[in-house]
């Protein structure tokens, strides 16, 4: 009885040595298919990649890529006029400021010349009044003897504002001729005048 049991569990042993020796073989072909296949794999991606990549810039006509070109030549030429008239606005920008500027000087200086030319005229107008009034209260043959050297123009100016009387008594006393004269400026300077204005 000893025996057939002996057999049987050699037998089994062997069964099991085998089929681990059959699944180590496998495994092994496997591992050794598996990186030979990938080592032959990679390669073979990567030129078709590039196969890929040369197609499609075979693809690409030279009308495309003469267009892109211009495009790209183009928008450099919009750039560099953009960034000149930026230029160009910022120079405006800083004239418009100093023409401001000089305008703003320039109304300074007419707003005190008007002010000066006003101060001049009044002090002017005053030293005429003072001196009209010197004419008028001197003595008329002393009068006769100042008006006889000026200007008929001039001597109706100082004539034209004293009193009727005062301007009489020395017209009385100059040369007809001088008198004449300076009556003619006298009534020249009404001559403009409309007559409504002088109650005629």
């Amino acid at each position: 009885m000893g025996r057939p049991h002996s057999k049987e569990h050699g037998k089994r042993v062997l069964t099991l040595l085998a089929v681990i020796l059959v699944l180590s073989a496998a495994v092994r072909f496997g591992a050794g298919s598996g990186t030979a296949i990938a080592r032959e794999l990679v390669p073979e991606t990567a030129e078709a990649a590039e196969l890929q990549r040369r197609g499609q810039d075979e693809d690409i006509s030279p009308k495309l890529i003469e267009l892109l070109a211009n495009v790209t030549e183009r928008k450099a030429v919009l750039d560099e006029r953009e960034n000149q008239i930026e230029a160009r606005l910022q120079a405006l920008a800083l004239i418009e400021e100093e023409v401001k500027r000089d305008i703003l000087r320039l109304e300074t200086a007419e707003a005190q010349l008007r002010s000066t030319i006003s101060t001049a005229s009044a002090a002017a107008e005053t030293d005429i009044e003072r001196l009209t009034a010197v004419y008028e209260n001197m003595k008329p043959a002393q009068a006769t003897a100042l008006f006889e050297r000026m200007e008929p123009s001039f001597a109706a100016g100082f004539l034209g504002r004293m009193r009727p009387d005062a301007a009489a008594g020395i017209l009385s006393g100059l040369a007809p001729d001088l008198a004449y004269s300076i009556s003619v400026v006298l009534a020249g300077r009404n001559a403009d005048v409309p007559s409504e204005l002088l109650g005629q």
